[in-house]
């Protein structure tokens, strides 16, 4: 589908001045202004794996957050902009460092970030920290499987962000805010023309803020410049460079006492200030060429780097049950304590480093044969992946402990001259080389089918720099697709799809044979309507999805992984954006998932038997979110005032204790703007406006990530 954004280097059309000049001139004056006439070019932006099919169109549930929104909402990270995604929960944010989240139940691998693509590249594979949304256009989120097209990834859906572009037009504007917690932040956005054939675009924000967390500040950089060039009328060039620098403390949460997340305030923190930050560094490129031929069709070429660094020292609870002083009774009476007491901790140092070079190349455009249109999409790409991980840890003598503080009162400065050894140093490259075609064909007026297909090429080589051993695995995976739409009115259509997916796993088993890609298959029915004269649009979905070849703990060989895992996912959607009038505007979704494994696995690692039908963590089986905002008058000026609220059922907090659960919540978020003039707005945000303890995520027990009590902010906008 074709970017809404348009560069336009004459700002009155031809068509206007040649209508209007008979009424405006006399014969001469006439033919003196048609001769003064500018050309106009108007360029508009496709998205890599699109080709000119609309996302309406296609044959899946389809879900559009704009940046207009979560200006709106107050949203400036993107882990709290899925918050308003259906079908989309939080997962293990690792120390709440990165990006982490599922897609209608299966979320990936937890100890790395979740996959996500930036303007068709992938963003999410290394180290590049919270992202900002400062230089977001749009977000959109394609539920179900996405393989046939893009390659790797999850069967639940695939996010893709698309980023400001520059403009020919001078616009721009900054913000100003701040808020609870000693939060200051500043973000900008311009854009203008350099020249009749070059425009740039810079923006980012800068943020300065302390936590409801103890002891937890962040101080973090986003900046995003971006250049166009129009090479001719119907070729153009666009590159844009982003950089990261985020410097946060590694934090893990709070402990359950005796399963009961509410018993810890919220603020405690169990790491050490000592420690100080993880210092976070990202910096990407990409170039993207398009070319319009002359029949019509376009060739669209890219070109990406990102390379990012994850680096610090953290203080983390410890989660072996023989060596937690919290419970073990033996760990109490040699240390003289009582159970619940005293919590202690492991020292770590990461050094981690990954660099992520893609390019791809498409041709995309429509032909006939017979009666039948075909929207046709055909492509290549490859990646080269490099993963440098060095992680040190310290544990302090068993059974004695030293490295511990109190439960509800820790008291720092523990942190001081413990030797760290080496326990993981791990190299992995990934190399892979894709071909993918697709072609949605109009039978008829009320009939469309799509048919799509990709080949990949995978190859892995894993080096334990510890043991000296390497690993290496090579796969190929063909992953097809099929959907079918009736479109009985304008209003309204019909859709079945089937597609399958794959994901390739790392590592090797214990006699050193590759793993094959954890393979998937997805059904999905659908019904897409508008109504209100096409003002508000609704979705409503059906869906199931298997996956297999999962990686787990070998159940014969402790430390080792074996392939032995499967899970499914079936639920229920339904999306609803639009008006409710010109001056109400409401945005609703809600997810059922039922998501769990479908196969027994015994866990070594922790020494539990999971059944199947165990659930899947941190995935809430009921979710829903809904936004209504209303602008009115006051005073003789634009004003929006609205509320948010979103729902969260209980749901699993750990893998290996089925008894452990997070409780639900439901958020009240209220917003509101006032032009103060022409040029400058405020704005006004708060959030968990009743003050409910909730909780977003969990990995364990006692690596629990709570959510912020009430926290608001009030900002200045100016624009020029």
């Amino acid at each position: 589908m074709k970017n809404t954004t348009h560069f336009i280097r004459s700002v009155l059309p031809a068509t206007i001045c040649l209508l209007a000049a008979p009424m405006l001139y006399a014969q001469s004056d006439f033919e003196e202004a048609e001769s003064s006439i500018e050309e106009v070019i108007i360029f508009s932006q496709k998205q890599p794996y699109r080709g000119d099919v609309p996302l309406e169109s296609l044959p899946q549930q389809v879900q559009v957050i704009s940046g207009d929104m979560l200006n709106q909402l107050g949203k400036v990270n993107f882990q709290n902009a899925l918050d308003m995604a259906g079908g989309v929960a939080r997962q293990n944010g690792f120390g709440g460092l990165w990006d982490s989240f599922a897609i209608r139940g299966f979320a990936g691998d937890e100890n790395l970030p979740s996959g996500y693509l930036i303007n068709g590249f992938s963003g999410g594979r290394g180290y590049s920290g919270n992202r900002d949304t400062s230089n977001i256009e749009t977000i959109e989120i394609l539920k179900g499987p996405g393989s046939a097209l893009y390659g790797r990834g999850e069967p639940g859906g695939t996010i893709n962000v698309v980023t400001k572009k520059p403009q020919f037009e001078r616009e721009g504007y900054v913000k100003a805010s701040v808020g609870n917690y000693s939060t200051r932040r500043v973000e900008a956005d311009y854009t203008n023309e350099l020249s009749d054939s070059v425009a740039f675009r810079i923006n980012g924000a800068y943020k300065d803020a302390g936590s409801f967390r103890d002891t937890i500040d962040t101080e973090k950089l986003d900046l995003t410049p971006s250049l166009l060039f129009l090479l001719s009328d119907k070729t153009s060039l666009n590159y844009e460079l982003e950089i990261l620098n985020q410097k946060t403390p590694f934090d893990r949460g709070i402990v359950a006492i005796d399963l009961d997340p509410k018993v810890v305030d919220v603020e405690t923190f169990y790491g050490e200030p000592q420690d100080g930050p993880m210092t976070i560094k990202a910096t990407g490129h990409q170039f993207l060429l398009q070319h319009e031929l002359d029949s019509g069709w376009t060739v669209l070429a890219g070109l990406g780097y990102r390379g990012s660094s994850f680096e610090g020292l953290s203080s983390e609870t410890e989660l072996s049950g023989s060596r937690q002083i919290l419970t073990r009774e033996s760990i109490q009476e040699t240390n003289g304590v009582g159970p619940n007491e005293f919590v202690n901790r492991q020292r770590r140092g990461r050094d981690y480093d990954a660099t992520d070079l893609s390019g791809r190349i498409e041709l995309t455009g429509t032909f006939e044969t017979g009666s039948m249109e075909h929207h046709f999409l055909a492509g290549m790409d490859a990646y080269d992946y490099e993963l440098d991980v060095v992680q040190l840890r310290w544990r302090d003598a068993w059974p004695t402990s030293t490295y511990f503080v109190d439960v509800n009162n820790p008291v720092y400065g523990q942190a001081q001259d413990q030797v760290l050894g080496p326990n993981t140093d791990r190299l992995e490259t990934q190399d892979a080389l894709g071909i993918y075609f697709q072609d949605q064909i109009d039978l008829s007026d009320q009939w469309k089918m799509l048919v799509g297909l990709r080949f990949d090429d995978f190859s892995q080589e894993v080096t334990n720099r510890l043991s000296d051993s390497k690993s290496k695995s090579e796969e190929t995976a063909v992953s097809p697709r099929f959907g079918l739409t009736y479109e009985p009115s304008d209003d309204v259509s019909v859709y079945a799809s089937y597609a399958e997916g794959f994901r390739p796993n790392s590592g090797a088993d214990v006699n050193g044979n590759n793993f094959d890609p954890e393979e998937s298959k997805s059904y999905e029915v659908g019904v897409k309507f508008s109504s209100l004269d096409g003002r508000l649009n609704t979705t409503i979905a059906l869906f199931k999805m298997e996956k297999s070849n999962i990686l787990t703990a070998d159940p014969v060989n402790a430390g080792e992984s074996a392939q032995i895992g499967s899970a499914e996912s079936e639920g229920l959607e339904i999306d609803i954006a639009g008006e409710l009038s010109d001056t109400v505007d409401m945005v609703f979704s809600y997810a059922y998932v039922d998501a769990g494994t479908t196969s027994e696995l015994w866990n070594f690692d922790w020494w539990v038997f999971l059944p199947a039908g165990s659930e899947l963590v941190n995935v809430p089986k009921n979710s829903a979110n809904l936004m209504l905002s209303k602008d009115f008058d006051f005073n003789g000026a634009d004003a929006t005032l609205g509320f948010t609220m979103n729902y969260v059922d209980d749901r699993l907090g750990e893998t290996i204790d089925p008894s452990y659960r997070l409780p639900e919540y439901t958020l009240f978020n209220v917003f509101g703007s006032y032009q103060l003039n022409d040029k400058t707005k405020l704005t006004m945000n708060i959030d968990n406006l009743f003050d409910e303890k909730h909780y977003v995520s969990s990995y364990h027990k006692w690596w629990t990530t709570p959510g912020s009590p009430t926290s608001y902010n009030v900002g200045v906008r100016y624009s020029f």
